[in-house]
């Protein structure tokens, strides 16, 4: 049945103050549906609670630390600060907005911050460039130069850096389970061996194809239910097979990261001691300025360009798209999305953005930034149940690991590559990202020769300006190497 042609009229007291401020009954919704619809936006995503953790605070730095420091991960730790950060931002974004949009550390992003920058730093200065990051898309969109970045990388060479980062993602998710391992003959094996023999890597599949089945099926909150349930399932089996943790060189066949059992306490205290550990320009006295300045715009056009394509496509499912392509508030929206990375920055976190996954709760009939307050109050709420997420094993996380690098990965449909002057440099940006172990890397290589086809080509005015100079620190960062080696200087 279509909605009525006008608004229902407003209620009275609080309720009809809270409809006049969030526009309820003006954008024909009602207070259920935007209860409705902010559950829905939490439960979908609340997986990301689980997931940041298990990226960001169990690899170390470059000086052999842990994510708030120690020689093991602090996951419940990461897990409060993830939850806080959430909640506020989605209040935030609800109550400035005004639109039905969650925000949380971003998948993709904080894989590019774990592998690509903390290996090179410590995990301070790592978060202090994601601040900077922030700093400079809140002056760009502040100012309005926000059309001049987003004009320079073109779209599809945007897909294929989504597309890149999805296989990255999935490829951490196969080698963190064990599904995938490095061997003696070749490059990387199937299991034990080549053959699938643990209970851990038995976990693994089911995980992954119950996962996989409920995504096919389009439940709400089908990755979250498939951590849950995977984690049910690993606890049961260790309960009966005693398993025992995998250690270096010692018992090849355990759990990798923690042994799951049943939790000592479900709910506790957060401990919320990561919050304003950074180091704003301690990066730059570790490695290049070069490559510093690389790291940050690389976060920036990543996190700027998700948040553009997000806020359209879940503004337009709700209907709040102009037909001349303009959402309302925009600039609000943007800011608070800016504002998002300084915080992740600041709450060592990573860089939180807008999740495309509120499109789960406009599907569920919410319009305003009344749904943003249910979802961001939950998200606040999971702060107390962070103890959970240190009994989670990297075969119970990694199936969805898997299943988000798929969903990235759809994205490819988008890169025409009959074209070979953009199918090229999406190629190497895709496959040299999982191939090297490094984001940053099939960035360059995609922005290098998409610049070089073109100007063989003698195509070299189609080329923003903005991008021949990325491209030439693209070309620094990969010549600092030789250029060190035929210095003597390596």
């Amino acid at each position: 049945m279509s909605e009525t042609t006008t608004p229902a009229p407003p209620p009275a007291g609080l309720a009809g103050r809270l409809d006049r401020y969030f526009h309820i009954s003006e954008r024909r919704s009602t207070m259920s549906r935007e209860i409705r619809g902010g559950l829905a936006t939490f439960f979908t995503m609340a997986y990301i609670v689980v997931l940041n953790p298990l990226i960001i605070g169990t690899v170390k730095d470059a000086d052999g630390q842990y994510l708030g420091d120690g020689s093991a991960p602090n996951t419940a730790m990461v897990a409060a600060a993830t939850a806080l950060a959430a909640g506020l931002l989605t209040i935030l974004m609800g109550i400035v907005g005004k639109v039905p949009f969650a925000l949380a550390a971003g998948l993709g992003l904080n894989a590019f911050v774990a592998f690509g920058i903390a290996s090179t730093m410590s995990w301070e200065d790592a978060m202090g460039l994601i601040v900077l990051e922030g700093i400079v898309i809140t002056i760009l969109v502040l100012t309005g130069f926000r059309t001049a970045v987003f004009h320079a990388i073109p779209n599809q060479l945007k897909t294929a850096i989504s597309v890149g980062i999805g296989l990255f993602i999935a490829l951490i998710g196969f080698v963190d389970s064990g599904f995938v391992r490095k061997a003696a003959g070749t490059p990387l094996e199937l299991g034990i061996g080549g053959a699938l023999t643990s209970w851990p890597i038995f976990v693994f599949v089911l995980g992954l194809l119950a996962t996989a089945l409920l995504v096919a099926r389009k439940v709400k909150g089908a990755i979250l239910l498939g951590i849950v349930g995977t984690t049910v399932l690993a606890i049961i089996v260790e309960a009966i097979a005693k398993v025992g943790p995998s250690m270096a060189g010692k018992n090849p066949q355990g759990w990798s990261l923690v042994v799951p059992t049943m939790p000592g306490q479900v709910v506790g205290v957060p401990d919320l001691g990561l919050l304003g550990q950074f180091s704003l320009f301690g990066s730059f006295t570790k490695i290049s300025a070069v490559l510093a300045v690389l790291f940050v715009f690389t976060l920036l056009i990543t996190d700027f360009f998700d948040t553009m394509g997000t806020v359209v496509g879940v503004g337009g499912q709700a209907g709040l798209v102009a037909p001349d392509g303009t959402l309302p508030r925009t600039r609000e929206i943007l800011l608070v999305d800016s504002v998002a990375a300084v915080t992740g920055g600041a709450a060592s976190t990573s860089s939180n953005t807008t999740y495309i996954e509120s499109a789960a709760g406009v599907g569920e009939g919410a319009r305003t930034g009344f749904a943003s307050l249910v979802t961001g109050v939950l998200f606040l709420l999971a702060m107390f149940l962070s103890p959970l997420v240190e009994v989670v094993p990297y075969e119970a996380a990694a199936p969805a690991l898997v299943v988000v690098g798929f969903l990235m990965m759809t994205a490819i449909r988008e890169i025409d590559f009959n074209d070979y002057e953009i199918a090229i440099p999406a190629f190497l940006t895709i496959v040299l990202m999982p191939f090297t172990y490094s984001i940053s890397n099939g960035i360059g290589a995609g922005f290098i020769s998409y610049v070089l086809i073109k100007a063989v080509k003698g195509k070299a005015r189609e080329v923003h300006p903005l991008l021949w100079l990325v491209t030439a620190l693209f070309v620094v960062y990969f010549a600092i190497g030789p250029v060190k080696i035929l210095l003597g200087l390596a």
